[in-house]
């Protein structure tokens, strides 16, 4: 099958760094992984070719010391969502939400200034927060058991939360023209908008490796488990 009619999904899981590619052309593997390349690339007006060719040239140099998720056990995998992902979000939402408020106070007579940015991201934290900690409280203890068959609902519901984090960072790109930085920002607007693609990268990549590996694996395991 040409990597064009795999799905975002599948690339981002098979491939090593495909997600660094995918960043670059916006193309959302986490939310919308369901989609293949080529309807992406169309709903886009991209290069389908383009894109499979670079991530041919990926493949094709298949660095050793990338990880690869795909077939680790969850209590693994869990493990690495929980270090890298849930603790690094604990950790950077406070700190932007105290830059944006900043950012405001001092230039928001400014037409380029992000109004409304401190309040949007104090809401992501809320709901990150109360996101993350049923997961840790009931799914991933679930799953870490190889209780898959009866995590499906719980599953469902983490999903659809995670399409409310994507609509989040639509509407974080729209408050900050896509964190591009106007002409003459301060240092704080910079740090600020540096920490914003960081954090928008941090989480597409968390969403992707719960929704396309560590669910994705435990629903296939649950439906084996019920033959």
């Amino acid at each position: 099958m040409s990597m064009q009619d795999q799905s975002l999904g599948q690339l981002a899981r098979r491939i090593p760094g495909a997600t660094k590619i995918f960043h670059d052309y916006q193309l959302d593997f986490c939310c919308g992984g369901a989609h293949t390349l080529r309807d992406a690339a169309e709903a886009r007006g991209l290069d389908a070719a383009a894109i499979e060719a670079r991530l041919q040239a990926l493949q094709a140099e298949a660095p050793a010391d990338g990880q690869d998720w795909g077939d680790a056990p969850a209590d693994a995998l869990i493990a690495h969502i929980l270090s890298r992902f849930h603790e690094r979000h604990r950790e950077q939402l406070p700190e932007l939400i105290r830059l944006a408020r900043r950012v405001e106070e001092v230039h928001g007579d400014r037409p380029d200034c992000p109004v409304g940015l401190a309040d949007h991201l104090g809401v992501m934290h809320q709901e990150l927060l109360s996101h993350m900690q049923k997961e840790e409280q009931v799914l991933f203890p679930m799953l870490a058991r190889g209780m898959n068959a009866m995590a499906g609902a719980p599953i469902t519901v983490m999903r659809m939360e995670h399409d409310d984090h994507g609509v989040a960072l639509e509407r974080l790109a729209e408050l900050t023209g896509d964190i591009t930085l106007p002409r003459a920002a301060c240092n704080t607007w910079r740090a600020l908008y540096l920490g914003l693609r960081t954090f928008r990268e941090d989480l597409m990549e968390h969403i992707h490796l719960e929704n396309n590996v560590l669910f994705d694996n435990a629903v296939r395991g649950g439906a084996a488990g019920g033959h």
